[in-house]
């Protein structure tokens, strides 16, 4: 079963629903497009590209608007085969915008990103072999297993954003990692229901096991005990990796630093949405609304100024 069987499981317009798909590899239109992608999907990432500097917005906007595109073949394609063989033809794209030949639009301005910052090609690889994974591989045995499809579907999108300044520095990247584990992690938490009715179920089977808990009892609204002492784990993992990455706005790229801090802060306020629930997002996804956001990209814009003036004394 697919999102696109199930028209509540979908989450927003797709990529190539929000604006008209450029034609003619136009540079400029290229990154219009991409930005408008950027801007009709995920209010966080539009607030978080207000916190870095005007020569990163638009690459931002290019390496979100390959990431949408691509999960929206995996998930709103007529089956998993049509999606198999969409997200193959994305991946000779790809190929192709880092030998200097783009062709879709998402690409064109992409390769402008490429040719900027050197931001390498793994990362993107990585990402489409996630989305290629789940189109087969629908449930998880263990934690082990759920981190390994992390290291793929989130891992990367830091390690992008942290290759556009250049930083290969291994600790730094650990820390990415572990924050982008923790939102994957949250999001699937918050997202049961959702990935349930597209056909998946990302909580480890060991877990659900530990609990007493089967597939069937996460269909059933409100969420038993037992459901909610599961998720009360889940959610705890989560905030271990997000205490793992808990240094990187301090220490990442200083151009970087207040868009991570309010990604980690998003992070552990869908955190604690899923926390006041009383760990039941069966019910009712716990969200972050958008006046909370807006608090969340005050406080990190302030911390930001205290650090600078801070290294200015």
């Amino acid at each position: 079963m697919t999102p696109s069987s199930v028209p509540a499981a979908r989450r927003d317009p797709t990529a190539w629903e929000i604006a008209p798909l450029p034609t003619g590899g136009d540079p400029a239109a290229a990154r219009a497009f991409c930005r408008a992608v950027a801007a009709g999907h995920y209010e966080n990432f539009t607030v978080a590209t207000g916190l870095v500097p005007r020569r990163l917005r638009q690459h931002l906007a290019n390496v979100y608007a390959f990431a949408r595109w691509a999960d929206d073949l995996a998930d709103e394609s007529a089956s998993p085969q049509a999606a198999a063989a969409a997200l193959a033809e994305w991946r000779r794209g790809l190929e192709d915008c880092f030998a200097g030949r783009p062709g879709h639009p998402v690409y064109v301005a992409l390769a402008e990103t490429v040719a900027e910052t050197g931001v390498p090609m793994q990362p993107f690889v990585d990402l489409i072999d996630a989305f290629e994974r789940d189109q087969t591989i629908t449930r998880y045995a263990s934690r082990d297993a759920l981190l390994d499809y992390c290291r793929r579907s989130a891992d990367p999108v830091g390690r992008i954003v942290l290759g556009l300044e250049g930083c290969r520095d291994p600790s730094l990247v650990a820390m990415s990692d572990a924050i982008c584990t923790g939102l994957q992690l949250v999001n699937f938490w918050q997202d049961i229901t959702r990935d349930r009715l597209a056909g998946r179920i990302y909580v480890p089977q060991r877990d659900m096991a530990a609990h007493g808990v089967d597939e069937a009892m996460l269909a059933v609204a409100p969420a038993c005990p037992a459901v909610r002492s599961l998720v009360r784990d889940l959610v705890a993992w989560a905030r271990d990796c997000f205490a793992a990455g808990a240094a990187l706005p301090e220490r990442g790229p200083r151009a970087l630093r207040p868009a991570i801090g309010l990604f980690l802060g998003g992070g552990l306020a869908v955190a604690d949405a899923i926390e006041a629930a009383g760990y039941d997002t069966l019910a009712r996804r716990p969200t972050v609304g958008g006046l909370a956001t807006l608090r969340l990209a005050a406080r990190t814009a302030a911390a930001a100024l205290r650090r600078w003036l801070g290294g200015r004394a």
